[in-house]
């Protein structure tokens, strides 16, 4: 595998793409919070997102400002060709994995 991701950067990679336009720090951190059912620090999730864009998976820029936020913007996210690619390899990878354990891992009723 070319890039590999681990676990958190592959649902904060998934969870930008499935929000969106509305991908932003607290939103991002919100939906992890609430699908992943675990709390999540502001910090723990800007050292990621930095570190996906260090290796180029995703891409940023600075939203219009809003009233709402006191005239602040919102820092968007979108993912690039190069994370797409490497969720599809993480994919791959556990969907491989799960068929070839299919046997061990069953569960009796």
């Amino acid at each position: 595998m070319k890039n590999y991701i681990g676990e958190f950067e592959e649902l904060v990679l998934l969870t930008i793409a499935s929000l969106g336009d509305e991908a932003y720090g607290v939103s991002i951190k919100t939906a992890i919070e609430e699908r992943a059912s675990r709390e999540l620090s502001i910090g723990a999730l800007h050292s990621t997102i930095t570190r996906l864009e260090e290796k180029g998976m995703i891409k940023s820029w600075m939203g219009d400002p809003t009233a709402e936020r006191g005239g602040r913007r919102k820092r968007h996210f979108e993912l690039t060709h190069a994370g797409k690619v490497a969720l599809h390899e993480m994919k791959k990878l556990r969907d491989d994995l799960w068929r070839i354990s299919k046997q061990a891992l069953a569960i009796g009723k």
